[in-house]
């Protein structure tokens, strides 16, 4: 939470760690650091830990309808949005002079082969992955109309441009800068089309992807790291009433990261 002039109250802050050895520790060296508040009394987060915890966190305050800004202290591995661990000192005024990153999740409606819808949010990406052996089959519509009638591979996902750095970037799809409001659409291992790559599409797009012969070729869906199997239907768009905002340091923002990323040889 922000005051009116829209600065964080750095006298409530809350902190959490990842169940990590190194977090954990380091937890412990910040513990007399400031005076810590309960979550449910903070106006930002600390979180120590790598990438994924701090997704984690993401998501357990998006299903407690609660977002807190988040500060992020790379104890993990990658730390794509996380900001450097430099210990105790200083910490409450480099939290006060962050750079905030407003960012929207996908919000995902996946039907399954009973018929039954299933929700979930995802800050990253939703992935549709074939489950067996064999080659998954996908219709993908951008705003009702069909794009790509049958798409045959190992599967397809949409990436925000948080995620386009992650899985998308694995699956040779394009880093989308953070401001851009486009989504990257990237097929997986994809057989036919064979000359199709994906697209960029506008953030305002809605798209509905569809399991050609379900039953013999079973999909699940996975929405960052909710998973749900034997899917015949799924609808992404933008939650613009989700949005969250993260924290970074002056000079170490993500936006300033993903256009970094593109020069990594």
């Amino acid at each position: 939470m922000t005051d009116a002039n829209g600065m964080i109250d750095t006298s409530r802050l809350a902190l959490l760690a990842s169940p990590t050895d190194r977090a954990r520790d380091a937890a412990n060296a910040l513990a007399d650091c400031t005076d810590w508040v309960p979550l449910d009394e903070a106006s930002a987060v600390v979180v120590l830990g790598g990438d994924g915890y701090l997704l984690d966190v993401l998501h357990q305050m998006l299903d407690q309808e609660r977002v807190l800004p988040v500060y992020g202290l790379n104890l993990g591995t990658v730390g794509f949005l996380m900001n450097r661990h430099r210990g105790c000192e200083g910490l409450a005024r480099r939290v006060a002079k962050a750079k905030p990153m407003q960012v929207c999740p996908l919000r995902m409606t996946a039907i399954d082969q009973d018929g039954v819808a299933h929700h979930s949010c995802a800050i990253n990406e939703v992935s549709l992955l074939r489950e067996t052996r064999q080659t998954a089959k996908i219709e993908i519509s951008v705003n009702d109309k069909v794009r790509i009638p049958e798409l045959a591979g190992d599967g397809v996902l949409l990436a925000t441009p948080v995620g386009s750095t992650a899985y998308n970037l694995s699956a040779h799809g394009p880093i989308l800068p953070l401001d851009s409001q486009m989504l990257a659409l990237t097929p997986i291992s994809p057989f036919r089309p064979r000359r199709w790559r994906g697209a960029i599409l506008p953030d305002r797009s809605r798209v509905t992807f569809r399991i050609r012969e379900p039953a013999k070729r079973p999909v699940m869906v996975v929405a960052d790291q909710k998973e749900f199997r034997d899917v015949a239907e799924v609808h992404v768009e933008i939650a613009r009433d989700k949005e969250m905002t993260l924290l970074f340091d002056p000079g170490h923002a993500l936006d300033e990261r993903i256009v970094a990323e593109q020069f990594v040889v």
